[in-house]
């Protein structure tokens, strides 16, 4: 949810600039089941433009419609929705709407630790019940020991009594495409519409710019032994996809000491393993871990075959990866859908 709540501190900088005022709509508790989870986050300017979404689509005109007290008086509230008789996911949403207000230093933090890839918190703080009722609600972020509250007014050190909700920010998770064809500016594409940070690895020989590649950030061609593996985090996956087998190779080699969350290589079987037997003939004292982590040929069996079809797949399999899942049809799946 990282590059969601990106989003919207951008939407906010850039909304407050022009003179609007925002109040940002919080999932803070679910009973039965939704289409979102809490923690999912959408923000309102005073014209009724938003960013995110809190729902499929269905809930989101009534938030807006009840944020407009909030937009009056600068008060935070509490509002209910019960999709049981509403919707078909038959949950109760409780979210808390509150006035924000991004400071330009505070932007500046965010955008700091953002950059520097290092994880942080976010609480949220509200009311559900009698008890609790007149606590002070609000929303801060915990960058470090630093506490930045997205509105001045609210005093988070006074709101003892109220239910917090803590969320962990991860770093951006981040896609390392090594490759200028056709395909990895359709991976590219895709990945950056999930809010994944997209970087292009080509060859100094290729011929490309930045802006073939719909979505990334970046595109740099470093020589095989130059390249710089400290960047591959647990946030990261890494696809090669050169489409040349010495390319392929050579990278393979100069990752060896890398340690992404997945590491996927394009092509069909015979390859992967022609590659495999070159690369311990090459470099016999290979651990055997890092070559069990290759996932060859990248990708789920969905009967992939354009180049848009076949990012789907390999999108499908890092993602079943990061969160642990056995692909399968969601009819076969016994319970939730989420844990």
């Amino acid at each position: 949810m990282t590059h969601e709540l990106k989003a919207i501190i951008e939407a906010a900088i850039s909304w407050q600039q022009q003179g609007h005022s925002l109040v940002l709509a919080t999932v803070v508790k679910l009973e039965g089941s939704s289409y979102r989870r809490p923690g999912v986050r959408m923000l309102w300017n005073d014209k009724g433009a938003s960013v995110g979404a809190v729902s499929g689509g269905c809930v989101e005109k009534e938030v807006f419609r009840q944020a407009a007290s909030v937009f009056e008086t600068g008060i935070p509230k509490m509002m209910t929705y019960d999709g049981r008789y509403r919707l078909g996911c038959e949950g109760i949403l409780y979210l808390l709407l509150e006035p924000i207000f991004v400071s330009q230093e505070y932007h500046s933090r965010f955008q700091a630790q953002i950059k520097a890839r290092k994880p942080f918190h976010g609480v949220t703080y509200f009311q559900s019940s009698i008890e609790n009722k007149g606590a002070p609600m609000g929303t801060i972020l915990q960058i470090g020991e630093e506490m930045i509250p997205l509105h001045p007014a609210f005093r988070y050190q006074e709101a003892d009594a109220s239910i917090r909700f803590t969320q962990k920010f991860a770093p951006l998770f981040q896609l390392y495409i090594f490759g200028a064809e056709h395909d990895a500016s359709q991976l590219s594409s895709m990945a950056s519409q999930l809010g994944w940070e997209v970087h292009i690895i080509a060859a100094p020989d290729e011929q490309k710019n930045l802006e073939f590649f719909e979505g990334a950030t970046s595109i740099t061609t470093p020589l095989y032994a130059a390249l710089d593996t400290s960047v591959f985090d647990s946030q990261t996956a890494v696809v090669l996809m050169t489409h040349s087998f010495q390319k392929d190779l050579q990278y393979v080699m100069a990752l060896e000491e890398a340690r992404p969350a997945y590491l996927g290589l394009l092509g069909p079987i015979h390859r992967r393993e022609r590659l495999l037997s070159e690369l311990i003939e090459m470099k016999p004292e290979i651990e055997s871990d890092f070559i069990d982590r290759i996932h060859g040929p990248a990708g789920l069996n969905i009967g992939a075959e354009s180049a848009s079809e076949i990012a789907v797949s390999i999108l499908s399999e890092i993602l079943s990866v990061l969160r642990e899942q056995h692909p399968m049809p969601l009819q076969d799946k016994m319970g939730a859908i989420h844990e």
